[in-house]
């Protein structure tokens, strides 16, 4: 896997998720930064979530938003018809009006990138926090369409240069560059590479989705998210 120096979390995040409602207003906070929650109804202790104190109707709605960051690459590359699994963490402690943290700075996302309209987003299925409790949410990114081309000729080294790469993503650059040495830990999953490349030979270029982790794949509740 890549060093975590690709991942210079900002040292401030203006962000601030308001319960009950779907509007976002800005919050400043210390890093690692925090995004306040306000509470629809009761008020918990000041314990850490997870906590099962916690009132049962805690609800973060649909529409508020999550930030995230990946600290293994500078870039995703996929294929426009790939679907690659991928873990994020929360990059910022999302806490209500009493400071009590809900979701922890760090706390991963588990789900994968999936093909939508011409383009690719991150579908979040599960956070995970620290102690292995799963929480499920329904989340998504916006969708990303900037590409990338790889053409005959180039160099896989430098189009991998600090870039984790869907299997498919990774056959293709194998394919048209004819280097089958790319690594495994590159590759999201570790999927096998090189299989398929024989039909690519040939082809002059392709192009790839380029996603960049850290500022593309903030994610959108798509559904209230109900905190116990």
């Amino acid at each position: 896997m890549f060093a975590s120096r690709y991942f210079k979390p900002a040292t401030s995040l203006l962000m601030s998720l308001t319960i009950g409602m779907v509007a976002i207003t800005p919050l400043v906070s210390l890093a690692p930064a925090s995004a306040q929650l306000f509470p629809s109804q009761n008020r918990p202790n000041r314990n850490n979530y997870p906590n099962p104190n916690l009132p049962s109707q805690l609800i973060i709605p649909a529409g508020a938003e999550i930030p995230v960051f990946y600290e293994d690459a500078e870039k995703i590359l996929v294929t426009k018809e790939e679907t690659a699994p991928l873990t994020l963490k929360v990059a910022a402690n999302l806490r209500n009006r009493d400071r009590v943290t809900l979701i922890p700075y760090g706390t991963e996302i588990v789900g994968q990138i999936e093909p939508t309209n011409g383009g690719s987003r991150f579908v979040a299925q599960e956070l995970v926090f620290s102690d292995g409790t799963r929480k499920s949410i329904d989340a998504t990114s916006q969708t990303i369409t900037r590409t990338e081309t790889v053409r005959r000729g180039a160099s896989a080294g430098g189009i991998l240069k600090g870039a984790a790469i869907g299997a498919a993503a990774a056959t293709v650059v194998s394919g048209v560059t004819g280097d089958r040495a790319i690594a495994t830990e590159e590759v999201l999953g570790g999927g096998a590479i090189g299989a398929a490349a024989g039909w690519l030979l040939g082809r002059k270029q392709v192009e790839l989705i380029s996603i960049d982790p850290n500022s593309d794949l903030n994610l959108t509740l798509q559904s209230d998210l109900a905190l116990r």
